[in-house]
Order: C-alpha cells, then sequence, then structure tokens
C-alpha cells in the first residue's frame, strides 16, 4: 500500500474552515480550489493528495478506501451512518445546528406528521425515538418552500443564523443535533499508515486546540 495519504475534502464552508487547520499541520494545497476545475489536487506535502468532492460523497469516498481520511459535517454523517469509519477528531468548525422547522406561531399538526427534509434516515430514526408516526418526503433543496405550500407540516434541516427560515415565515422548534465538521479515517487506512495518520491527527488537534484558545 502506498504511503501517499489522500484527503477527500468538499467545496464551501467546510474546506475554508478547514484549510488553516491543514496548514498548520503542514500541508497546503498548491493550486486555489475556486479558480481551478481539477478534481484532485497536490500539496505542499509530495506525498499528500486532496480530492474535491461532494459533501455527501466524502463518506463514501473514505468508507470505500479510495481516500483515506476526510472531512465531513456531523450531519451528513448522521444521516450516512459511520460505522465504517473511525470519527478521531472534532474539528470544531462550520458549527450549525440540525432541527425541526415550522411555520411561525403554527399549531402542532394532528395525526400523522409530513416532514420534508434530505435527512430522511435521521427523520426517520428522531420520531421513532418519540413514536410518532410521519411521513418524511426526500427533498433535495429549498425546504423552506414545502410548509408554505401545503407539501408538508414541518422540515428538518440545518439552521445557521436562522435567516433563511425567518424570511419564508418559519421558526427553528426542536434541536436534534449541534453539528460541526468531523476528520473521518478509513479503517484499513488506521492500520496500514497508522504512524503517518497517527502524526497527522495530533497536528490537526493542536491546530484545533490552538484555534479555539
Amino acid at each position: 500500500m502506498s504511503q501517499m495519504l489522500t484527503i477527500a475534502l468538499s467545496k464551501g464552508r467546510i474546506l475554508e474552515d478547514t484549510l488553516p487547520l491543514l496548514a498548520a499541520a503542514g500541508i497546503e494545497m498548491l493550486d486555489d480550489p475556486e479558480k481551478s476545475r481539477k478534481l484532485i489536487f497536490t500539496t505542499s506535502d509530495p506525498d499528500v493528495r486532496i480530492l474535491i468532492v461532494r459533501a455527501t460523497d466524502v463518506p463514501t469516498y473514505v468508507e470505500q478506501g479510495a481516500a483515506d481520511l476526510g472531512v465531513a459535517g456531523k450531519d451528513v454523517l448522521m444521516e450516512f451512518g459511520s460505522q465504517g469509519l473511525y470519527e478521531p477528531l472534532d474539528l470544531k468548525i462550520a458549527k450549525c445546528k440540525l432541527m425541526t422547522a415550522g411555520p411561525v406561531g403554527g399549531a402542532e399538526p394532528q395525526g400523522r406528521l409530513r416532514v420534508a427534509t434530505k435527512f430522511v434516515n435521521v427523520a426517520r430514526r428522531y420520531y421513532a425515538e418519540q413514536g410518532r408516526q410521519v411521513e418524511v418526503i426526500k427533498l433535495y433543496g429549498s425546504m423552506e418552500l414545502a410548509p408554505l405550500v401545503g407539501l408538508a407540516d414541518k422540515i428538518i434541516d440545518v439552521v445557521d443564523t436562522g435567516n433563511t427560515l425567518k424570511a419564508n415565515g418559519l421558526e427553528p422548534q426542536e434541536l436534534i443535533a449541534t453539528i460541526s465538521s468531523r476528520l473521518i479515517v478509513n479503517k484499513a487506512s488506521m492500520k496500514m499508515k497508522h504512524a503517518r495518520l497517527r502524526a497527522l491527527i495530533d497536528r490537526l488537534a493542536a491546530a484545533v486546540e490552538q484555534r479555539n484558545n
């Protein structure tokens, strides 16, 4: 097995917040991912490369061994299921909340609840734990529309400032989980490349601690 380390990251807030931590650990991308169409990037460490993939695909790349490690939001890990991965470090970045939301001042619907979300597994588990019967409607975006046009009674989505909910006449209701991004590691890589990965995890942990002090 090659000693090259492959890291899977997703564009956007997670990438922006992860790059300074990697830089503190001695790993910097040689090209600007925002200005390049490339999906595989070399870094200042010749033995480390970075893949840019969709946020929801990061756990798959890591679990299947296409990447040794990656950074994924806890919301994605809760939905995907992370049994096949190690989750050694909370990077404490890209923080938000996974919540239910519904119309402001709306009465609690009677009978079977209709919930629109892209977090289908999370929604089913959450309401099963409460013993509630729900119909889960899978949407990929614009969740806020669903209660406004009668498609659903509530939504489950990540909430940062809450401004989008407010602008659409919705309010956050129940907190399901506090979310941040986690470092995830392939189990076989952890065995085969243990010394290299352990050293990188320790450097990242030190960078996280320094950032939060």
